[in-house]
C-alpha cells in the first residue's frame, strides 16, 4: 500500500503536465481557425536557379589585374621575339649561310611586320599602345647605347647596318625604330594609316633593296643609284603588303573598309611611296621619307 502510494504520488506530476499541455493546445485551435491559414503551392520556379557558370572561377589574367596583366606579357613575347630573330640572323650570317646585306635586310622587313601583326595580342585598353611601343623603345635604347659605344654587341651591330659599324646605328636602324614607336602611338590598330606606312617602309622598302641588288641593271634615269626593278618591286610588294595587313585587322574586326576604293587608294599611297624613295636624296633617310609620305598621303586619302 505504501508503494501503491507512492506510486501515485510520482505519477500526479506527469498526469498534470499532460492534461495541462492537451489544454493549451486546445486552445490554441480555438484561438487560430483553420480557415486563416494559407498554404502556398511550391513549384519549381520558386526555387533559386543558379548557373553552374556563374560559380566557375575567374580568369587568372581578370584576377591578378586584367588588362595591364595581358599588356605585360604580350610585351614580353614580343620583346623575345625581337630578340630572337636578330640572334637567328646574327647566327645565320656568322656561319656564312646568308649575306649581311641580305640578313640586314631581312631583319629589316620581318621585324617591322611582325611587330605590327603582334598588335592584336594586346588588350583593348588605352594603355595598350603603350605597353606595344615599349618594344621599339627598348630597341631603340640598344641602338643608342651601341651606337655611341657604352655596350658592345657585335651580333646588333652586324644584322642591322650596312658597314658592321657602331655609329651606323644611330641612323637608319635608329629612324626604323622610331618610326614603329609613331605609329604604335598614334594610329595603333583604329587607324590604317600607321599599317600602311609599316608595310610600305618594311615591306616595299625592304624587298626594293634585295631585288633591285640582283636584278637592277636597269636604272632609274632620274637617278642612277636607283633601278626600275627595284622601284617596281616596291610598288608592288608594298602595295600587297598593305592590303594583307589591312585585311588582317579588318578580319579581326579592329577597323572596316569598303574594299574597292581601299584597293585604289592604297595604289595611291604605294605609288607616292615609291616616287619618293627613287627620288635622288642624299639628306633624308629612306626609312624616314618613305614612311613620312606613306602617312601623309594615307592620311589625306583616308582621312583618319
Amino acid at each position: 500500500m505504501v508503494c501503491s502510494a507512492k506510486m501515485s504520488l510520482l505519477c500526479a506530476p506527469a498526469t498534470g503536465a499532460a492534461l495541462s499541455s492537451a489544454l493549451f493546445l486546445r486552445r490554441r485551435r480555438e484561438v487560430i481557425p483553420s480557415s486563416t491559414i494559407t498554404v502556398l503551392p511550391v513549384t519549381p520556379s520558386a526555387f533559386v536557379r543558379i548557373n553552374p557558370s556563374r560559380l566557375r572561377r575567374r580568369p587568372i589574367a581578370a584576377a591578378f589585374g586584367g588588362p595591364v596583366l595581358q599588356d605585360a606579357c604580350a610585351t614580353a613575347l614580343v620583346v623575345g621575339g625581337a630578340y630572337a630573330l636578330v640572334s637567328t640572323f646574327d647566327n645565320l650570317t656568322r656561319r656564312n649561310i646568308i649575306e649581311q646585306n641580305l640578313s640586314r635586310k631581312l631583319v629589316h622587313i620581318l621585324s617591322g611586320l611582325l611587330f605590327l601583326a603582334s598588335w592584336p595580342i594586346f588588350s583593348t585598353s588605352a594603355g595598350a599602345r603603350y605597353f606595344a611601343s615599349l618594344v621599339p623603345s627598348l630597341n631603340c635604347l640598344r641602338l643608342v647605347l651601341n651606337g655611341l659605344s657604352f655596350t658592345t654587341d657585335e651580333g646588333l651591330t652586324k644584322s642591322v647596318s650596312r658597314l658592321g659599324k657602331p655609329e651606323e646605328l644611330l641612323k637608319g636602324p635608329l629612324y626604323y625604330v622610331l618610326v614603329l614607336i609613331l605609329c604604335a602611338i598614334l594610329f595603333w590598330r583604329e587607324s590604317p594609316v600607321g599599317m600602311i606606312s609599316l608595310a610600305m617602309m618594311c615591306g616595299g622598302d625592304g624587298i626594293a633593296d634585295i631585288m633591285g641588288r640582283r636584278f637592277g641593271s636597269v636604272k632609274i634615269p632620274y637617278n642612277p643609284e636607283k633601278s626600275l626593278a627595284g622601284s617596281i618591286s616596291m610598288f608592288l610588294f608594298g602595295f600587297l603588303v598593305s592590303i594583307g595587313m589591312l585585311y588582317y585587322f579588318v578580319a579581326l574586326g579592329y577597323i572596316q573598309l569598303e574594299w574597292v576604293p581601299t584597293v585604289e587608294r592604297v595604289a595611291l599611297v604605294a605609288f607616292v611611296a615609291t616616287l619618293v624613295e627613287s627620288l635622288p636624296n642624299r639628306i633624308v633617310d629612306d626609312n624616314i621619307s618613305v614612311p613620312l609620305a606613306s602617312m601623309v598621303t594615307s592620311f589625306l586619302v583616308f582621312g583618319y
